[in-house]
């Protein structure tokens, strides 16, 4: 693969991200793609989306897992709900990733990855322990089927995400970083964070937003990509600076719309174009 192919955010039949028909008709070369429903994790529709990917052709370069019963309705409902930290829901959604992983490979792609949640701050208590152990039983599962675990930024501050890989301390544990999302969870500046993570980042989002008027405590608003906080040059300049070659990978999550969709992820890749150049 080229350094920096351009990639969207899509997905099979969850409603998330772009239509892949849209990317298509945009010519956009790599997605990573929302893992399908349970029902539809079979070897039989892993030979279908392979052969629509290949009649597009475009490859898949990560595909997230994600739950049914998890919400992003506001910051503290996240902490609630969201990734591998709630105890409640933790051992079924460690069994669900484990079929995610295994999909992953029928599908040929080495890269699978998630929102964790939010990690404890305090890193000598039994509950941040324990996400830490069932991190690290995800990656070993992942290993055995020759992939990566990418963990998606916002949640946690970059030395907080150092930290919690440092602990797990797997040979196959990176990032997905989002710059849109330290801004949305007010978790620190993207071009900071972004250096502080360096080498551990092996796929991004392109992704803007703009600035809560009470960062941590409320959200900010997702705008589209050049019209938000980020500084999408001084992103694109940073990944070089970190030696980042890999997918730039456009998340806007616009359901059911593909005129729009068509607009707005074209509008995106002109300005990705414009500062690769």
């Amino acid at each position: 693969m080229q350094k920096w192919p351009v990639g969207v955010f899509t997905s099979i039949d969850a409603g998330l991200g772009v239509d892949l028909s849209v990317a298509k008709e945009i010519g956009i070369p790599t997605v990573q793609i929302h893992a399908p429903h349970r029902g539809n994790r079979t070897a039989k529709h892993a030979e279908e989306i392979l052969a629509r990917l290949a009649e597009f052709g475009i490859t898949v370069t990560a595909v997230f897992g994600g739950f049914e019963d998890e919400s992003y309705a506001d910051i503290p409902t996240v902490v609630k709900t969201v990734g591998l930290v709630p105890s409640e829901t933790r051992a079924k959604r460690l069994a669900e990733m484990k079929e995610i992983s295994d999909f992953s490979k029928l599908l040929g792609c080495d890269v699978i990855a998630l929102h964790l949640g939010f990690v404890p701050h305090e890193t000598e208590s039994s509950l941040y322990q324990d996400v830490v152990a069932v991190t690290k039983d995800l990656c070993q599962h992942a290993a055995a089927n020759g992939q990566a675990l990418h963990l998606e930024t916002g949640q946690e501050t970059a030395e907080a995400l150092n930290q919690f890989i440092d602990d797990v301390d797997q040979d196959n544990l990176f990032v997905n970083f989002d710059p849109a999302n330290m801004i949305l969870y007010g978790t620190g500046k993207p071009i900071e964070a972004l250096r502080a993570l360096g080498p551990r980042v092996k796929s991004c989002h392109f992704k803007d937003a703009t600035w809560s008027d009470k960062p941590g405590e409320s959200w900010g608003a997702e705008v589209p990509l050049g019209e938000g906080d980020v500084d999408i040059q001084m992103y694109m300049n940073t990944l070089k600076e970190i030696g980042y070659q890999g997918p730039l990978t456009i998340e806007r999550e616009i359901p059911e719309q593909p005129a729009r969709q068509k607009q707005e992820i074209g509008q995106a890749v002109k300005l990705i174009e414009q500062c690769r150049a």
